[in-house]
């Protein structure tokens, strides 16, 4: 009975021995595994880490890569800690087989970026912890297998922005931790579907300003209204450059005590406390045009550029409005530039007019008008005719008024009936154009080129030159 019973014991350690990987501890809690290896000195993820585990304690180790083996089929793990290692790379889908993990605790690491399927099939996961890394990137789509998440911390990084429509779609989330990075702009209406969001913190940053946004009007409401504390949200926006206009008057608003916020700018307002600023002096300057193109005119089919800069506090928006009353955007002929440039690619008798610059701010608008003048060039129809235009102007270039005509000019042009020309060889791209000429025509002649330079059957001119040399019969 006594060799048995010994023999049982033996089978029991044997059995422990192969489900616990060495130096860590085990705890089985029945029917749950715990799997404890914090501050072991070890160098890679055990590869003998019971599959059953429920919660996995990897910290305070030397891990310096996660793989894709080292937490396969691992289904039934919870909770997941790998802080304070050196990771600084983990394989793509190294987390696809943790379809109910709740927790994931890589804070305090070497990661650099966070991929598009580093977190692929993370489907239940709550907490999600990255502070206290080196992050510079985090993919447009990183998060999108990770929308259940309530908690997210990316604080103490060197991020200058994150995938703002992914926390959009997190309507679960109820903290947010963003401090101390380099995050300048946050997009307006971000957390407008996040009913959820208690608490959140962009402190030391680069935002000169916050966005008003639904999430802090709702919390104010709440609170005035007494049906929550006004210690419920928490918001914490100091060590940012603050500038305190009118932009900022929403958040002077708001009831909250004194975090001790700073305003950085304007000049007036350096230094003193957000909180003890009255709202008069939260101003906005309205724009003021300081410089325009005043009038223009250029030869049809040619670029036009048309300038116009505004100063006023904030910075104005410009926008053009075309002689026909319509917005002016990016398009097949035209770009419009951030600086207020309207650049024309290609102009056409159509875009004759006044055009209308508008510089606008919170505070209001400005706007100057001008005058852009197409210089038409003649048209060639698809007939052996020309067709007699009036006098473009300033153009250098003959036209002929009657059909097959190949005599010299009085001033010394030869005109050339269309069907001289002959398109020897065409492709997407290039032509080769043959001028079959029954004589000699010695010197240099200038040559008109008309094609269709855009999808949308725009005109394109160039004009060209050519020297004409005789050949021997």
């Amino acid at each position: 009975m006594e060799k048995f019973l010994f023999y049982l014991f033996f089978i029991g350690i044997a059995v422990k021995a192969q489900i616990c990987p060495k130096r860590c501890v085990c705890q089985i809690l029945s029917p749950n595994l715990a799997t404890l290896c914090a501050k072991k000195g070890l160098l890679f993820v055990p590869p003998n880490i019971d599959r059953r585990t429920v919660e996995l304690r990897l910290a305070d180790n030397f891990v310096t890569n996660i793989k894709r083996k080292d937490f396969a089929n691992m289904t039934s793990l919870v909770d997941l800690t790998l802080s304070r290692n050196t990771i600084s790379f983990i394989t793509p889908h190294a987390f696809a087989d943790l379809r109910n993990l709740r927790a994931l605790h890589l804070n305090s690491n070497r990661l650099t970026k966070i991929t598009n399927d580093m977190f692929s099939g993370l489907s239940n996961l709550h907490h999600l912890i990255l502070n206290n890394n080196q992050l510079t990137l985090i993919s447009s789509t990183a998060f999108d297998d990770v929308f259940a998440l309530e908690e997210l911390d990316l604080s103490y990084n060197n991020l200058e922005t994150i995938p703002w429509d992914a926390v959009e779609k997190m309507v679960s989330l109820h903290t947010l931790s963003l401090d101390h990075n380099m995050i300048d702009n946050i997009p307006k209406g971000t957390f407008s579907h996040l009913h959820k969001m208690t608490r959140l913190d962009v402190t030391s940053n680069k935002l000169q300003k916050l966005p008003p946004d639904p999430l802090f009007q709702r919390a104010q409401v709440l609170a005035t209204s007494g049906i929550i504390s006004p210690s419920t949200f928490a918001l914490s926006f100091g060590g940012n450059p603050l500038h305190c206009n009118c932009e900022l008057l929403w958040l002077r608003r708001l009831s909250r005590e004194d975090d001790l916020e700073t305003c950085a700018s304007p000049a007036l307002l350096t230094g003193r406390y957000f909180w003890s600023i009255p709202e008069e002096e939260f101003l906005c300057e309205p724009p003021l045009i300081t410089r325009h193109t005043h009038e223009m005119r250029v030869l049809e089919g040619q670029r036009a550029t048309l300038r116009c800069k505004a100063r006023g506090d904030p910075e104005p928006a410009i926008h053009w409005i075309s002689p026909e009353g319509k917005l002016i955007s990016n398009a097949t002929r035209s770009l419009v530039y951030d600086n207020g440039t309207l650049d024309i690619l290609i102009t056409t008798v159509k875009d004759t007019g006044a055009f209308t610059c508008i510089a606008s701010n919170p505070a209001g608008e400005a706007t100057q008008t001008v005058d852009l003048h197409i210089i038409k060039l003649p048209h060639l129809l698809n007939s052996t005719n020309h067709i007699h235009e009036p006098d473009p102007g300033s153009s250098d270039i003959s036209t002929s008024t009657k059909s097959g005509s190949n005599a010299s000019s009085s001033n010394g042009d030869t005109k050339i009936s269309q069907d001289k020309i002959v398109v020897a060889e065409a492709t997407s791209s290039t032509a080769l154009l043959k001028f079959n000429f029954q004589r000699n025509i010695p010197g240099i002649r200038m040559f008109q080129i008309q094609y269709n330079g855009t999808y949308d059957d725009t005109l394109v001119y160039r004009k060209s030159r050519w020297e004409a040399i005789p050949l021997s019969q």
